[in-house]
């Protein structure tokens, strides 16, 4: 458990250093909220702009049950770094910590695997404003080295994926979110297409929710198809809070559950 709780700590200290920053910094808060790529499966479809670094983390727990036997994970740390190279275009860099655990009618077994996942190093793009009915969009691609991994989440092949986010304005408190794409990874070398939907409201200037469906269809297997919803709260232009729950409609998870924080240093 030395490491788990050494990410931990990393987590928190992430979060205590920012908002020093932003207690020392009160001038540079930005004029805009923060639009971020948390809790949802839907990437947004804009940067976070030159200049600006952006933290998105968070922990997770998801379980499924096959025949007595539960699997359950705990994702303890799912920070991703966003940071703007230019007006259009940001460069990304995440990580995981997880800790699966394996329970047969009830008995945990001794065979716990814990390590980071393969890191993620992607760009963001932006293509085109959204203008006349046409929506927002912006292409996103990332690789995930193996050698990056700890040995319990090493694949056998490097993964990538790449993805078209697009988005369209509803209402003054309503929008629709949705990406579309492929990737290649997880020990298979077919691809799979991948999509997510997402809707979301804001009851007020900082309380809002949202709902989605997102999946996966892979070549030679079944397709997965998941959903989940949550809720958002903007503390401060710069720091937003989330939660969210959810499960898969075809077979793989029985319940996601999560919280996370995201926040934002502007450029001066």
């Amino acid at each position: 458990m030395k490491t788990k709780n050494t990410y931990l700590l990393i987590t928190m200290l992430l979060f205590s250093i920012v908002v020093s920053a932003q207690s020392d910094n009160g001038n540079t808060t930005s004029s805009e909220p923060l639009i971020t790529d948390r809790p949802d499966a839907t990437e947004a479809s804009s940067t976070v702009g030159k200049g600006v670094l952006q933290i998105e983390t968070g922990g997770l727990y998801e379980s499924f049950e096959d025949n007595s036997v539960q699997f359950q994970s705990y994702t303890y740390n799912t920070t991703l770094v966003r940071y703007g190279i230019l007006d259009n275009i940001e460069l990304r860099l995440g990580w995981d910590f997880v800790e699966g655990v394996t329970k047969i009618n009830g008995n945990k077994l001794d065979n716990v695997t814990s390590g980071l996942s393969p890191l993620l190093l992607g760009v963001k793009i932006d293509i085109s404003e959204e203008k006349n009915g046409m929506p927002e969009i912006a292409l996103i691609g990332h690789v995930f080295p193996i050698f990056s991994a700890s040995r319990d989440y090493r694949p056998e092949t490097t993964g990538v994926d790449f993805r078209f986010s697009l988005s369209h304005t509803l209402s003054e408190k309503s929008s629709l979110g949705y990406n579309i794409g492929a990737e290649w990874g997880n020990d298979s070398p077919e691809a799979a297409a991948i999509y997510t939907l997402a809707y979301g409201y804001s009851f007020t200037d900082k309380f809002g929710f949202y709902a989605e469906l997102y999946g996966d269809l892979p070549e030679d297997s079944s397709a997965n198809h998941y959903w989940d919803a949550g809720f958002t709260y903007l503390v401060s232009n710069d720091l937003q809070l989330d939660t969210y729950v959810g499960t898969s409609i075809t077979e793989g998870q029985d319940l996601l559950i999560g919280l996370g924080a995201s926040f934002r240093i502007p450029s001066n």
